[in-house]
């Protein structure tokens, strides 16, 4: 019997006569696959690629110096059971941001070390100074700028409490203000267009309906299915944010929502909506794709955020 083969893999013979595979996909950045198809490590690192997330392994990890940044920052990206990084309970989307964050300072920054002990006393050596400076060449882009600072917080606050080091270079450290109106919300205008693009019984009408009429973000959106509603109310354990615990909600179904719902054929059984390779969309992909469609109907100007709290 033939074996299934997946997509996008490719096969290679390196110089050394050892087998290397890769997932390749057109357009996305090649990821080798570790380990021998099937197996644990390199099914997690397969499907990571395949839903366009990154590979929750520590890159360089044999590498590390301990005590340096490089060390510090594999130690809270750590999800495992034992490790003690606030990370691993954050939300995905949340965890996402923060891993490519911080990918990123560590490989500006990874070899440097954060302390030297002096008399027996460890001397901060990552100082206020340096983050301030660090923090401000970012001064351009307020809301990266914000997000940098956000992330790096949470790990020298927790660093610091594990006592990894001696104190938090980044208390102190200031970013520019992000002066913003929000998102924009959609007009009656808005909803006609969208709605006359994609008429019910579409993908995108469903998106737009579960949107709507449960105000609910992007991130649970893309989590609900039919075994969700029982009895007229929908039922779903609302994703944590920042600062907040999970809620569990219980939303009547709103009488159009249920029209559109029985209206719109669904692949699989565990999400109402899945992407063309029949999985179910994580949250930044489900905001590109409904961008996408927002852009297609001339509705340029807002996207799925500006729809919640409409209903």
């Amino acid at each position: 019997m033939r074996k299934p083969t997946l997509a996008y893999v490719k096969v290679y013979r390196d110089r050394h006569g050892k087998l290397r595979r890769y997932f390749r996909r057109p357009g996305f950045k090649a990821v080798s696959l570790p380990g021998l198809p099937g197996s644990a490590e390199f099914m997690q690192v397969y499907q990571a690629a395949l839903e366009g997330t990154e590979p929750p392994i520590q890159i360089g990890a044999s590498r590390t110096v301990a005590g340096s940044v490089n060390a510090l920052v594999g130690d809270y990206l750590d999800c495992s059971p034992s490790s003690t990084s606030p990370f691993k309970s954050s939300a995905l989307e949340t965890q996402r941001t923060r891993r490519n964050i911080l990918e990123n300072f560590r490989e500006a920054h990874g070899d440097l070390p954060l302390y030297r002990t002096v008399g027996g006393k460890r001397v901060l050596l990552l100082t206020r100074e340096h983050m301030q400076r660090i923090v401000n060449k970012k001064a351009g882009t307020p809301f990266a700028q914000r997000n940098f600072l956000n992330t790096l917080r949470s790990m020298f606050r927790w660093a610091m409490k594990e006592g990894r080091i001696p104190d938090d270079p980044t208390l102190g450290v200031t970013r520019e203000k992000v002066k913003t109106m929000g998102y924009k919300t959609w007009s009656e205008d808005h909803i006609a267009r969208f709605e006359a693009a994609y008429p019910i019984g579409t993908k995108g009408r469903l998106a737009f309906a579960l949107l709507l009429y449960t105000g609910q973000r992007r991130g649970d959106v893309v989590k609900m299915g039919r075994h969700h509603v029982n009895n007229g109310v929908l039922t779903i354990d609302q994703s944590k944010t920042e600062g907040a615990e999970e809620a569990h909600l219980e939303i009547p179904v709103h009488p159009k929502l249920r029209e559109i719902i029985e209206a719109t054929p669904t692949v699989g059984v565990k999400t109402f909506l899945v992407t063309h390779f029949g999985k179910p969309y994580t949250a930044p992909g489900f905001g590109n794709w409904f961008r996408k469609l927002c852009d297609a109907a001339d509705c340029l100007d807002v996207s799925a955020h500006g729809l919640l709290g409409l209903s």
